[in-house]
């Protein structure tokens, strides 16, 4: 191996730059992060050796261990009971048989296949039930399923992660006292379990209310806030796992659960902190553990064919036999069931737990029981279960995309537009969107907006698109942008706040605030706002006054014969940009911004006023009415 000798500083600093790069990377490459993680991280163990990256065992566990329950808080504050509406008994049965049949499952597969014990393949059968937001999360990100299934595979991933590592630890100490005294000691597992429970249960209703008083009597400052709650947050995991081991996992998860469910204290702020503390946990926590691994053929000759045939087992039948008798009866279609089935990578938690059980076995019996079996598999039970998470999340990572779009479940790269407001302008714009295969949805308060468009076929919703309604019960599969073409500016841009964590703020847009002039009258300041619409910064008024006028909407396709220059020299300053359409397939929408020049193949989407719109040789135009009379669109093919 290649050894670097490096500063503590250089070293911590490389981990977490290499982190983030996986994160940039996978995002321009459109491939799930985490793969790209433990590409990272093996490699960095080839130059950097695992030990440097740490003081000391107990150390580097502490941290980990620490990590893992501030991550597990975050996933339990973004589980909202009304996600799962009508199929809280799914998320039930996932997390109780499901996790039954993968526990005893995957145990009789490494028992028969040969790669442990029993005793040791109870324990990874355990352990493997386990799965996570750590890469659960970044996995749905990605793919962006709709949102039923999405909710359950969250629900599902966070949940059971404490309940799998409470297994694993009570399975442990059975395990291990049956090596050392001979007996199983199922009464002392059974209490322990109990206590574990009520440990949890009662610390976390203490820590949710504890949090809900402070927050709601105001008696930290705002600036304070967010650090305060993560040193509580970390406190309370450290402590409730120096009472009851592992129950710290139930702990923060139930405490997070508890106040994403409450609705007296507004808790957004927490959660946007808790989300980008999460990334660079994950970076760094995958980063440091893969780094741990030395990949080599001693390495794959200790691991063995069985080991391979053990991860093709829990992927290809026992995680579909699990969801399957878990959806028994439910209102889920066969692709939500068939998606199910293919989500359940392993992650941080089974890899931090199988290194500090490893540790544990080796501490416990290299002195006193150095014959024992289980001290001879404790080193190949870490090399199992890793290889179980990087195959897992490698299979999960690279197919599930394609698999969700095939089962009509998700978009890749969603074009869809989100309007906020269904005025006239709004509508004619989203008929022109519709017309070239975009979905769109439509959000406004005013019934006769809501009316008028529904006449023209468009979809509507009557709601506030500051609305928690909005935000967690509309379905946006297939929506990848907002427009906010309210008359409100204020209502534009707390839309656009509203939807910059759901889209990025790439893609949340709004008009041109009509007091915007100079920075002393602008109603809200330049940050807070969305990119602004169109090529030539456009108010609501002004788009109402052209249509008024008989403005239309043309669609211009661009050609080597008929460039961007001569749509311009024909329809000059009359032309008002709105979209740029590519390969029939990408949306893109016009801003004030500086931009590439439309170029041939692309389609212009444009609003003409009449008096100035002529036919060219270059480009036919077809006129096609609007079926209630109120306005037509005019496109240019």
């Amino acid at each position: 191996m290649l050894a670097l000798e490096l500063t503590p500083a250089v070293e911590l600093a490389s981990v977490l730059a290499l982190g983030i790069a996986a994160q940039w990377v996978a995002w321009k490459l459109r491939l799930p992060a985490i793969v790209l993680l433990l590409v990272f991280g093996v490699a960095l163990g080839r130059f950097l050796p695992a030990e440097e990256l740490g003081a000391s065992q107990d150390l580097f566990f502490a941290m980990v261990s620490l990590a893992v329950g501030v991550i597990l808080f975050e996933g339990g504050l973004s589980l909202d009971f009304r996600e799962i509406h009508g199929t809280k008994g799914v998320v039930a049965r996932l997390v109780s048989i499901g996790l039954v049949i993968t526990w005893l499952s995957t145990a009789a597969a490494a028992y028969y296949l040969g790669i442990f014990s029993l005793p040791m393949s109870v324990l990874l059968g355990a352990l493997l039930t386990v799965s996570g937001p750590t890469v659960v999360l970044p996995l749905l990100r990605h793919v962006q399923p709709v949102r039923r299934i999405g909710s359950l595979a969250k629900w599902e991933g966070i949940v059971n992660d404490p309940i799998g590592a409470v297994l694993a630890a009570l399975v442990f100490e059975v395990v291990l006292h049956q090596a050392e005294q001979g007996d199983l000691a199922t009464g002392e597992v059974l209490t322990n379990l109990g206590l574990t429970i009520l440990c949890g249960v009662a610390l976390a209703g203490l820590g949710a209310w504890f949090l809900w008083e402070i927050l709601r009597r105001y008696l930290v400052p705002d600036y304070l806030q967010n650090p305060f709650i993560l040193a509580f947050v970390m406190l309370l995991f450290a402590v409730s796992n120096q009472l009851m081991h592992e129950s710290g996992l139930v702990t923060v998860t139930l405490m997070g659960v508890i106040l994403a469910n409450q609705r007296k204290v507004e808790l957004r702020h927490v959660v946007e902190f808790k989300e980008n503390l999460r990334v660079l946990l994950i970076s760094m926590l995958f980063i440091v553990l893969a780094s741990r691994l030395e990949v080599n053929m001693a390495t794959l000759e200790k691991l063995g064919w069985g080991s391979i045939g053990l991860v093709l087992v829990i992927i290809m039948v026992i995680r579909p036999v699990a969801v399957f008798f878990s959806t028994l009866g439910s209102s889920l279609s066969w692709n939500e069931r068939a998606f199910l089935a293919w989500i359940h990578p392993r992650g941080i938690v089974a890899a931090a737990v199988s290194s500090l059980l490893a540790l544990q076995i080796k501490l416990s019996l290299e002195e006193h029981h150095p014959e024992s079996t289980l001290l001879a598999e404790a080193e190949k039970f870490e090399l199992v279960t890793f290889l179980v998470i990087m195959a897992s999340v490698t299979i999960y990572g690279l197919t599930l995309a394609p698999l969700a779009r095939w089962l009509g479940l998700s978009g890749q790269n969603p074009q869809g537009v989100l309007f906020a407001g269904a005025s006239r302008p709004a509508r004619e714009i989203a008929i022109a969107i519709q017309q070239e295969g975009f979905p769109v949805l439509l959000v406004d308060t005013n019934p006769k907006n809501n009316s008028s468009a529904r006449m023209k076929g468009l979809p509507v919703t009557h709601a506030s698109i500051g609305s928690e309604f909005v935000q967690e019960e509309i379905d946006l599969g297939g929506i990848g942008r907002l427009l906010a073409m309210t008359p409100n500016d204020e209502v534009n841009t707390l839309a656009v706040q509203g939807f910059t964590e759901r889209f990025g703020r790439a893609e949340v847009y709004q008009l041109a605030s009509p007091e915007a002039r100079s920075e002393k009258t602008e109603t809200v300041t330049a940050y807070r706002r969305g990119r602004t619409l169109f090529d030539i910064p456009t108010t609501l008024a002004e788009l109402e006054a052209r249509f008024e006028a008989g403005a239309k909407i043309k669609k211009t396709m661009l050609s080597e014969d008929f460039d961007y220059d001569d749509f311009l020299a024909e329809h000059g300053n009359s032309a008002l940009v709105l979209f740029r359409v590519e390969d029939g397939k990408r949306l893109i929408v016009a801003t004030d911004e500086q931009e590439a020049v439309p170029k041939a193949g692309q389609k212009i989407i444009a609003l003409i006023d009449e008096d100035k719109s002529v036919i060219s040789r270059e480009a036919s135009t077809t006129t096609i009415s609007d079926k209630s009379g109120d306005s037509s669109i005019s496109a240019g093919l």
